[in-house]
Formats: C-alpha cells, sequence, structure tokens
C-alpha cells in the first residue's frame, strides 16, 4: 500500500493567476505610453522636414517663374501664380503652368508668400504659421530664417 501526503496529491495548477496578469497588462501599457509620446516628438521633427522640404520646391517654382515671367509674383499675386494666371500687375512675359497644385503646410494651412520679404527685401518670402496655425507667433517658419 502506498501512502500519500497532503502536499502530494494536491497538484499545482498551470497558468497565471489574475492579479499576475493585470500586473503584465499594466507594464505593457506603460511601455506603450512611452512609446507613444516618444514618437510624438518624431512626428513633430518630421513635419519641420516636410516645410523645409516643401520651401525647397517653392524656391525652385519661383526661380523658373522669374526665368519665364521676368519677375517673382507680387504678394497680392502668391503663391496662386504658379498654378493660375495672374491677371493683376506686373503680368508675366510668358507665363506656363508651373505647379498642379499649390499644397498646404503639414498642419494642413496654406503657406504664405510675400515679395519683397520681412527680412531681405530683395528676396521673396515662404512662411508657414507653424503648429498653432496663427501667424506672428514664435512657432512660425520662414524661408528667411536660414
Amino acid at each position: 500500500m502506498k501512502l500519500t501526503t497532503p502536499s502530494s496529491s494536491f497538484r499545482r495548477r498551470a497558468g497565471f493567476t489574475l492579479l499576475e496578469m493585470v500586473i503584465v497588462l499594466g507594464i505593457i501599457a506603460m511601455i506603450l505610453g512611452g512609446a507613444i509620446y516618444s514618437m510624438k516628438k518624431i512626428g513633430n521633427s518630421a513635419k519641420l522636414s516636410q516645410v523645409e522640404s516643401d520651401f525647397k520646391s517653392f524656391e525652385s517654382a519661383l526661380a523658373m517663374y522669374k526665368l519665364n515671367g521676368g519677375t517673382f509674383p507680387v504678394s497680392q499675386q502668391g503663391l496662386k501664380a504658379l498654378v493660375e494666371k495672374p491677371s493683376s500687375t506686373p503680368v508675366p512675359r510668358r507665363w506656363v503652368q508651373i505647379m498642379p497644385k499649390i499644397p498646404l503646410d503639414p498642419w494642413g494651412v496654406p503657406y504664405g508668400y510675400r515679395f519683397p520679404g520681412k527680412k531681405i527685401a530683395s528676396e521673396f518670402e515662404i512662411y508657414s504659421s507653424g503648429p498653432d496655425g496663427q501667424e506672428n507667433t514664435p512657432d512660425d517658419l520662414s524661408s528667411q530664417d536660414e
């Protein structure tokens, strides 16, 4: 006859307790929260890079406009002059459509244009009102800020 002890008759069940699962899920949630917060900073950096890239594209398009038209568009004509022939003076000598449409900045707001520029009057200025969407605030971005 085989004797059994009380401890050998109870088998330990395999698996996790509810408390262990809650703790693991809490740790996973904290890690994901930290990752999402870090990704937000990367997203802002990408938006700033997009603005710089758009400034370069506009600079090339405006150089082509000046080559064809003899001068840059004035502030009243704006970037729209790259898409539609201006009807106000100065009307370019030879006009060709340079861009199919004017892109919005990464925050969904149209880019602004000035000629003459605020800082360098002899050059055009392209600007974005930045993340807050309001002009003349510290987060504004300008092609003349380089």
